[in-house]
């Protein structure tokens, strides 16, 4: 029966729904980052729960990699650790703390340390490592001739790391700092700071909001 101003009863409003391939996408995303996840989980020397990696991924001297609590590690990721010998084959070089997002793309290289907090949110190609390489010996290829300048890299936590920035041995970022797309970090920004550039430089800072 019409109703009193003309249109019809029935609801013809069009409900917006994800499409069902797009769900079918998600669920098996999800399905083939947790079993791939838990396929190498012992291979680590620590994996929280509620962490999901997903393929591809490089990884090396996982023993030597500390992953915390609901973690997420997008595609594209590489995980390592050289064989050095400036530290322990025991110790833990990269700690990686809870609630971390790394969209993809992104490298960790360590051979003496990287520290990141919690929460600490990675854009799409981050480039982390704590040295460099070693080029002076003529006649022997650069990766052949090891390391140098080996320096601790620490990132507090909450910070923001935009697309493509480079962290670079010796740089300290500061909790809830946030680094401009594209940056090269090499010294310490300080809390609470946004940093842009090539070296990064301060261009804005605040007081935390209490909590």
């Amino acid at each position: 029966m019409p109703s009193l101003t003309g249109s019809s009863s029935r609801d013809t409003r069009t409900r917006i729904r994800p499409a069902a391939p797009e769900r079918l996408l998600d669920l098996w995303r999800r399905i083939r980052g947790k079993s791939f996840t838990l396929a190498i989980a012992r291979t680590f020397a620590a994996l929280g729960g509620h962490t999901m990696i997903e393929p591809p991924l490089r990884l090396h001297g996982a023993r030597r990699i500390e992953i915390g609590s609901g973690v997420f590690i997008g595609p594209g990721s590489w995980l390592q650790v050289p064989n050095d010998l400036s530290a322990s084959e025991e110790d833990v070089i990269v700690r990686i703390g809870d609630g971390c997002s790394f969209v993809g793309w992104a490298t960790v290289s360590a051979v003496i340390g990287v520290t990141i907090g919690e929460r600490v949110l990675f854009a799409r190609g981050v480039y982390i490592c704590d040295h460099d390489h070693e080029f002076q010996r003529a006649g022997i290829p650069i990766m052949d001739q090891g390391h140098r300048n080996l320096q601790p890299v620490s990132i507090g936590d909450g910070a923001w790391l935009g697309q493509n920035v480079v962290v670079l041995p010796g740089a300290q970022i500061g909790r809830g700092a946030v680094i401009a797309a594209n940056s090269v970090v090499k010294d310490e920004i300080p809390d609470y700071s946004v940093a842009a550039g090539s070296p990064a430089k301060v261009i804005r800072s605040w007081s935390p909001t209490p909590s």
